[in-house]
């Protein structure tokens, strides 16, 4: 699916489970001869095995979202299995872009990456460096379905009016300037759309107005937070 990730999108991942190979079997690790990528000639050298963590409770099991097949008990080293990626819900954290790409041992270099947290697992504070990453550009064979784009008809930078005649800067989800004095953090639905990228968009206006006629701030947030499995308590500001 082609289209441009945004932070806060709920995302469905998988990948069809493709035939390789175990090299390696730890009591936390299964280290597989990764059946996509290609070593990169002017990198390190990259040995074309990929590590896995074994099963829940093993270190990095909770972010991974590679599995093996058969499962951990089954497997032995040398021993054909299956890695693919079963249907799981993520959330957008981070957008990366890497130019010129980055070196990482193995081709194709990634121009961006895409930072996300599986359904459930809540902000880490001081941990957005350390959350796991995917390239979608790398070949693999992904199915990316978008769920969920909390205030998909906005686009950010866009100032818009609410019922209250106040008027405020889009900047995400979590992340509305007012202009002026505002008693609360976020609009009052309905909202008029006043300008996009700095000009009026009648079309625009119509669709922004006719998807807030009903609803309101708290109830988007509410359902983005069911999707991501987390709880009014939660970190939401990405």
């Amino acid at each position: 699916m082609a289209f441009e990730y945004r932070v806060g999108d709920i995302l469905e991942l998988s990948c069809p489970f493709t035939a390789a190979r175990v090299t390696e079997l730890t009591a936390d690790q299964v280290r597989v001869e990764w059946p996509w990528w290609a070593d990169d000639p002017d990198g390190d050298g990259w040995n074309g095995v990929v590590t896995v963590p074994t099963g829940p409770g093993a270190p990095g099991w909770e972010h991974e979202l590679f599995r093996i097949r058969p499962a951990d008990g089954e497997l032995a080293a040398d021993a054909p299995c299956r890695v693919g990626i079963p249907p799981t819900l993520v959330r957008v954290t981070g957008l990366r872009e890497h130019e010129p790409p980055r070196a990482i041992g193995w081709l194709p270099r990634p121009r961006r990456e895409i930072a996300y947290l599986r359904a459930g697992l809540a902000d880490e504070p001081g941990a957005t460096d350390q959350e796991p990453v995917f390239d979608p550009d790398d070949g693999i064979p992904r199915t990316v379905e978008l769920r969920f784009r909390p205030y998909a008809f906005l686009e950010p930078g866009d100032e818009v009016a609410d019922s209250s005649g106040r008027a405020w800067r889009f900047g995400g989800p979590w992340d509305w300037q007012p202009f002026g004095p505002a008693h609360t953090d976020e609009p009052s639905w309905p909202l008029m759309l006043l300008t996009r990228d700095g000009d009026s968009d009648d079309a625009a206006a119509v669709d922004v107005t006719e998807a807030t006629l009903s609803g309101s701030h708290e109830e988007e947030m509410a359902r983005w937070r069911e999707l991501a499995g987390l709880t009014p308590d939660d970190a939401t500001a990405e």
